[in-house]
């Protein structure tokens, strides 16, 4: 039966645009499932990207699906580019100032900068034509950098308002070339992945727009990513890490740490799932470090390849020296593995050391080697701490319980 009051009008679907800086992008699944997600819940949202998706991988059919019905930026041809410029020069001129002194606001005066302000204004224009051809009144982005400057940019020139998800951390290493507090300031509301991420926007903006900052938790998908089966007991442990392979991943430090394992006598074999441009690297380090036979590279690999990978696995571990909260280390957990990964950000908040994983200093290949080498040897351990793990993340980051509350909030922020 339907309980809608007879003479109550229909709640409409709440409509965001987002912009994004790739998307399909692999190493940011979790703002396609998010999209996915809160169209589920009954969002209208549609999709710009400053950049095409990723050809380190062929796409998933949903992947497919989503590039098909997503705005390039940058794949706009000039012909069209000209065009809106013109136009909305000539037929909107209110439209091409705001924006222009968007750009050009706060920007030093140096032409390097100056040249990148009139670029990220260009860009700006076409997003904000496609905001006003698709009657699109709110704008979303995901992250605080190059592409929140064209959001913001675009956002002022169509006089809609916009909000960011941020994750942190590289927004925060250089808060005043991305002008970060000036759009934190201009925002209708900030997102933030984490207290954490929340806690350095306060230090950043003015007590006056600390309301504006609210905490939204990603999470996995607890029940694609299930418990495994534990694996029979066989030597060596499987070692597992997942991330993009550069320096702020901290993979360096991760081979530093199993040649020292290897030197104390463990055998060892441990899988490295991402591609970057420390690959060449840190495959070098592996062969002149005589663990070219116990280090694997994958590449790139689809999140099902991702899982399947997981479920093989004794141990993950991510060393990181930066992060938000990685939903790598959530999905890991989810399925029941022992982790080990770094005091960093927000880090802390996804794990208690020693309670559902293990936690080191960054940067310490001791440290990182000593919390790995107690669970090669220690299979109840790892069996404790993979139990305790997948507690945490149903309790606090399950992806469909915290979208719901992201979805909640968002309805009252979009209607306030």
């Amino acid at each position: 039966m339907n309980s809608t009051p007879q003479n109550a009008a229909p709640t409409a679907a709440p409509r965001l645009a987002y912009l994004l800086s790739q998307h399909p992008a692999v190493s940011h699944t979790f703002v396609f499932d998010e999209i996915a997600n809160l169209r589920s819940l009954g969002f209208h949202i549609e999709t710009a990207s400053i950049n095409p998706p990723s050809t380190s991988r062929p796409l998933t059919a949903a992947e497919v699906a989503a590039a098909a019905e997503t705005l390039y930026i940058k794949h706009t041809p000039l012909l069209r580019v000209t065009s809106v410029f013109c136009s909305t020069l000539f037929t909107r001129p209110a439209v091409f100032f705001r924006g222009l002194l968007a750009a050009l606001t706060g920007v030093p005066f140096d032409a390097r900068r100056l040249l990148y302000a009139l670029f990220y204004f260009g860009e700006s224009l076409l997003v904000a034509r496609w905001l006003q051809d698709r009657g699109l009144r709110h704008l979303h982005m995901h992250f605080g950098g190059a592409v929140a400057t064209v959001g913001r940019i675009a956002a002022r020139a169509a006089h809609v308002p916009y909000s960011i998800t941020i994750h942190g951390p590289d927004e925060f290493f250089d808060e005043r070339r991305f002008l970060l507090d000036r759009k934190i300031a201009d925002a209708a509301f900030i997102l933030c992945i984490s207290d954490f991420c929340r806690g350095q926007l306060m230090r950043i903006a003015s007590p006056a727009h600390w309301p504006r900052l609210h905490v939204t938790r990603l999470g996995c998908d607890t029940v694609r990513f299930a418990a495994r089966t534990p694996r029979a007991i066989a030597m060596p442990v499987q070692m597992l890490c997942v991330g993009r392979l550069v320096p702020a991943k901290g993979q360096r430090v991760l081979l530093e740490a199993c040649a020292l394992l290897a030197r104390r006598g463990h055998p060892l074999h441990i899988t490295l799932v991402g591609d970057g441009p420390d690959a060449p690297a840190l495959r070098a380090f592996a062969e002149s470090s005589g663990l070219a036979a116990s280090v694997h590279f994958t590449g790139s690999l689809t999140h099902d390849e991702t899982r399947a990978r997981l479920a093989e696995a004794d141990v993950f571990v991510l060393p990181s020296f930066a992060e938000g909260i990685p939903v790598a280390l959530m999905e890991a957990m989810a399925t029941q593995l022992a982790v080990v990964s770094t005091y960093v950000a927000g880090i802390p908040e996804l794990i208690t050391h020693n309670a559902d994983g293990l936690l080191v200093p960054c940067g310490s290949v001791t440290a990182l080697a000593d919390a790995l080498e107690l669970l090669l040897v220690d299979s109840q351990l790892r069996a404790r701490l993979g139990l305790a793990a997948r507690q945490r993340v149903l309790a606090a980051y399950d992806q469909a319980t915290n979208t719901a509350h992201a979805a909640e909030l968002l309805r009252t922020l979009l209607s306030s």
